[in-house]
């Protein structure tokens, strides 16, 4: 069959030039040990590992170290994420509704939209844990959290309700979001 090239084709004459035959290649983020960016949220210490900036904002990765019993939030839920817990060392408790999960090195909790949850460190060691934002704008509420702790002013249960709210997040008891 002749005809001509399909524009997605790549070329094979060899007078062009090898970079204009090549896609450019999407960025690759690579965040070593020490590196990205660190947020003190209390006696929980997150590091950013990818705010959403390489992936198109479709995902949201860090790690928290989370100091030796450490209360968590209150249960929620989110409306606008998955959340992902891998459990890197120590231990984590979840709460899922009335349900508790210990959950030691190796584990994987997968939250997903409208489950209430919670977790904290109630060991006496440290536990580290890498989260997942899938999309990622929940990484943002994590830095706005530290920017209101580290304002002047004593923090309201009713100024972490509204900042949470902006997030799609609601406190459990809340009504669970249904269709519309």
């Amino acid at each position: 069959m002749t005809g001509t090239p399909n524009a997605d084709t790549p070329t094979t004459d060899p007078a062009a030039p090898a970079a204009a035959a090549l896609p450019t290649a999407p960025a690759v983020s690579v965040v070593g040990p020490g590196e990205g960016e660190t947020v003190l949220l209390g006696t929980t210490r997150m590091r950013i590992l990818e705010d959403g900036g390489t992936t198109g904002h479709r995902l949201g990765i860090a790690e928290s170290v989370i100091a030796p019993h450490t209360p968590g939030p209150p249960q929620h839920r989110h409306a606008g994420h998955d959340e992902g817990f891998y459990i890197v060392s120590g231990s984590v408790r979840f709460t899922v509704g009335d349900e508790q999960h210990d959950a030691v090195a190796g584990t994987l909790v997968v939250v997903p939209p409208g489950a209430p949850h919670t977790f904290a460190n109630v060991r006496d060691e440290p536990a580290v844990m890498l989260s997942t934002f899938t999309p990622d704008p929940y990484v943002r509420y994590f830095r706005e959290l530290r920017d209101l702790h580290a304002g002047s002013e004593a923090v309201t249960p009713e100024a972490q309700l509204r900042l949470m709210r902006r997030y799609a997040t609601e406190p459990a008891d809340a009504p669970a979001p249904g269709p519309s």
